[in-house]
């Protein structure tokens, strides 16, 4: 089902860049105004500029972010800042980092997969996308003919073959390591043996792809595709580079595989409907209001017991239906008084498995039903702010800056696989994989 290709990958020359550490960022869509400029002060050479550019007031059509991120990389290139590697690699890359106190190894391997309509059913998205993400990641690839950054997704291999066979091949030190800001270690073996690339493969033919993040890149990527070969015969080959594009694949089964929860907060509601909620709610949640006792509450506290609560109604290590809601300086646990009610309450188009979500029934019911905020709103970005900080979302709604904080448990892995299997997306920032790719380390030619 799935066809995967080593790519000749371009990469930071060590002599020109010592650390990588200097030049590398996350994905350009975590990256706000500040960390933008600190990353553009970091280094000269920091792939911000290509990935991320700046934007000032007087960039027209012709002079922009995507002509500057153009211009420096064909600089970047005919200097040897970047290099392309001597042969086509599968590049095995391991990320080393702390969660919940847990040291961690995510193993996977960046390569060029074909890319293919979803309709197809080889890559599966479960996650809704925006025009405008979409119109600015095509502007960048039409400019600079590049993959800069890999999409993130997973793949079904419960006997680790993959890796493992990558693994034996990756004899010796790594191409590159480094730690990153938040201390997390990166390492990247270049594989080029045929008899292990061909392995792979394979290994993989049969398999589908789903895309954990990376959506709008994916589908720009589709795009891009369409636009190249309305150029004309005389620049297609015989299977030329647009036709892939660069991932990073993940085994589901990868122990350092981890996913963690986005938060809701809301804004921009009539006040009216801000003050009948919790009302409103109580028809169909279980309202019960954490530590009333005590004036200063702990978060980390709420959310842990959100997640044992979550556990305990579902009955096994699935939560199931229960959120956290902060209103008024007060925090709730709200948990969906009937199972059974479920596809009365909710899209009947929809299957058991996304109803089943407890971001769906969050965004369905409560976003919806409650507060008014349907599809086309959610998509104009005028209510709902995503974030991952407990403590700052407390902070905003004390602060008067948002009316609400809903908190959510992580959705799990084979809830996403399996709402992506029978080809329906979840609601925007369903998931939060940790920690995100770096971008930076293997870059993709397109020309």
């Amino acid at each position: 089902m799935s066809t995967i290709v080593p790519i000749k990958g371009i990469r930071y020359n060590p002599e020109k860049v010592s650390d990588l550490s200097d030049v590398v960022t996350p994905p350009y869509d975590v990256i706000d105004a500040a960390a933008q400029q600190r990353y553009y002060d970091k280094h000269p050479y920091n792939i911000i500029r290509l990935e991320y550019g700046k934007t000032y007031s007087e960039d027209d059509d012709v002079n922009n972010r995507y002509s500057r991120a153009s211009a420096d990389y064909k600089t970047w290139l005919e200097n040897k800042v970047l290099q392309p590697d001597s042969k086509p690699a599968l590049y095995l890359y391991e990320q080393e980092y702390t969660v919940d106190g847990s040291r961690k190894v995510r193993s996977g391997y960046i390569c060029g997969i074909k890319i293919e309509p979803y309709e197809k059913g080889v890559v599966l998205p479960h996650e809704e996308t925006l025009p405008k993400h979409k119109a600015d990641r095509l502007s960048l690839m039409k400019a600079c003919r590049a993959n800069f950054s890999p999409i993130f997704s997973l793949y079904s291999d419960p006997e680790h073959l993959v890796t493992h066979s990558l693994k034996k091949a990756a004899a010796g030190l790594p191409k590159s390591a480094f730690t990153d800001e938040n201390g997390d270690s990166h390492r990247l073996w270049a594989i080029t043996d045929p008899v292990t690339i061909e392995q792979v493969q394979g290994l993989m033919a049969d398999k589908r792809i789903f895309i954990a993040d990376g959506h709008h890149r994916y589908e720009t990527a589709m795009n891009y595709k369409l636009e190249r070969e309305k150029e004309g015969p005389g620049s297609q080959k015989d299977d030329p580079s647009y036709n892939y594009v660069m991932m990073t694949l993940v085994n589901l089964y990868d122990p350092g595989l981890v996913v963690l929860p986005t938060h809701r907060l809301v804004k921009n509601v009539d006040p009216i409907i801000i003050n009948g909620l919790m009302e409103n709610m109580g028809h169909n949640f279980l309202l019960e209001e954490f530590e009333p006792e005590k004036e200063i509450k702990s978060i980390k506290k709420f959310l842990s017991d959100l997640y044992d609560k979550g556990r305990e109604l579902s009955g096994k290590s699935l939560h199931r239906h229960i959120f956290g809601v902060y209103i008024n300086k007060k925090l709730f646990f709200a948990s969906l008084r009937k199972e059974e009610d479920l596809p009365s309450l909710m899209r009947p188009d929809k299957s058991p498995e996304w109803r089943g979500l407890d971001v769906s029934v969050l965004h369905s019911l409560i976003m919806e039903k409650y507060l008014g905020i349907d599809k086309n709103l959610l998509a104009r970005g005028e209510h709902i702010t995503y974030t991952r900080e407990e403590e700052g979302a407390l902070e905003a709604v004390d602060r008067g800056e948002y009316q609400i904080a809903f908190f959510l448990n992580p959705t799990l892995v084979e809830e996403v696989t399996s709402v992506a299997a029978n080809g329906e997306k979840m609601p925007q920032k369903s998931t939060f994989f940790y920690p995100k790719l770096i971008t930076g380390l293997v870059i993709k030619d397109l020309t």
